[in-house]
């Protein structure tokens, strides 16, 4: 059968392993001879695999005249590794702080809301309230046009609106009369020809 290749965490634990076994410091050409030969990365991936040792801090690497060298050393990976693990704790004492705190906060939001027969009782009387309440908002909106004032509103628009027939029957009167001054046409005439009824007059 075909033999598997690395993946891409074997091939960084194996490049550690060249740093960690030789103490030693590389140049890249180096690293790609090595690894091949000793720990099966290819040389094509040598680069990619080395960058991201150094991107995650766990490679060091400086620039020497026009050339750039690569170390890392047992001690350096071993107190990243504490750092990392005493940042983990923190955060998992944080997050039990909140989980702890948040199952006190729903415990205290129970209180009061337990399935018992007097809260089942209670709720159905609240619903019987609410719906009662929706019954009489109907009936008071059916009487609403008996409130005093409903009706003063209603008889001030009234006011209103007869003050404004009043003016535009006014306004007609004036036009005929100054149509029969002015051109002597008769008012049946006039009224026939714009549609004015032969009854129309002030309200009351």
């Amino acid at each position: 059968s075909k033999k598997k290749g690395l993946s891409f965490e074997e091939k960084r634990a194996r490049m550690m392993e060249i740093f960690f076994e030789t103490k030693d410091v590389f140049q890249l050409k180096d690293l790609e001879k090595i690894a091949p030969k000793e720990k099966g990365i290819t040389s094509m991936s040598v680069k990619e695999i080395l960058q991201s040792l150094v991107d995650d801090g766990m490679v060091d690497t400086d620039r020497i005249g026009t050339s750039n060298y690569f170390w890392a050393f047992p001690s350096k990976a071993l107190h990243a590794r504490k750092r990392k693990l005493e940042e983990l704790e923190s955060q998992f004492a944080e997050s039990s702080q909140k989980k702890e705190a948040l199952q006190k906060s729903i415990e205290k939001s129970k209180i009061g809301r337990e399935d018992t027969a007097e809260r089942a009782a209670l709720l159905e009387e609240l619903a019987t309230l609410r719906q009662r309440k929706e019954q009489l908002k109907t009936e008071v909106d059916k009487y609403r046009e008996c409130d005093p004032d409903v009706v003063e509103e209603m008889r001030q628009t009234n006011q209103v609106a007869k003050e404004a027939a009043n003016r535009w029957t006014d306004n007609i009167f004036s036009i005929k009369s100054w149509a029969k001054r002015k051109f002597g046409f008769e008012e049946s005439r006039i009224d026939k020809g714009f549609g004015i009824p032969e009854d129309l007059d002030y309200i009351d």
